[in-house]
């Protein structure tokens, strides 16, 4: 006959085996929180993305034609830098983006931004280069002649950007569009900026 183990016996590797059981659980579990709490970590400090700051360093005029009519006519072609800071820890990699030229609610100048790369925490430079038509200004033009005639004319600019944030070396990379929206106040006759204010942000 076989033998028939006694039941403390039995009891006890039954018990042994939840003890495993739960301790595999409770490692697991503990694994899991700190594997949480590092990727939390990761993403305050590292992965989230802060708003880049930008500065319209220079504006050169490069073009000046005045119109034959009567009346104010030109076409004024203006070169814009724009000096960008990015503060996070990982590069701005973007592509072809766009900026617009407004004066008093009426768009006068379009331009294209060409693609280029801006380092972590590091600075780049866009090249921005704009006509403006006296045409374009519609009714507003003889508030523009009144502008000039004072010596300053408000401008608001704005940007769309969109590219990648490569993160952690580039190994991983996130698409991400960066806006800026800029108040400027352009100097007449010295064809320069006074005054600016921008409000940037980046959205993922």
């Amino acid at each position: 006959m076989d033998a028939i183990l006694p039941t403390h016996d039995a009891d006890d590797k039954l018990h042994r085996r939840r003890r495993v059981r739960r301790r595999c659980c409770f490692a697991c579990l503990a694994v899991s929180l700190l594997l949480g709490v590092t990727l939390l970590v990761l993403f305050l400090t590292v992965l989230r993305v802060r708003d880049p700051t930008t500065r319209l360093t220079s504006s050169k005029v490069i073009g000046f034609d005045l119109g034959p009519g009567p009346g104010l006519q030109f076409n004024i072609t203006m070169l814009l830098t724009v000096d960008v800071h990015n503060p996070n820890r990982a590069s701005f990699s973007y592509e072809s983006g766009s900026a617009e030229l407004w004066y008093r609610g009426v768009l006068v100048a379009v331009a294209g931004v060409d693609p280029g790369r801006i380092p972590s925490r590091g600075d780049g430079d866009m090249e921005l280069t704009m006509q403006v038509l006296s045409g374009s200004f519609g009714a507003e033009l003889p508030q523009l002649a009144k502008d000039m005639a004072a010596g300053a004319v408000p401008l608001d600019a704005s940007a769309r950007v969109p590219g990648k944030v490569g993160l952690l070396g580039g190994v991983l990379k996130l698409r991400a569009v960066a806006y800026s929206d800029c108040h400027v106040i352009f100097g007449v006759p010295e064809m320069e900026v006074r005054s600016q204010v921008c409000q940037d942000h980046t959205k993922l």
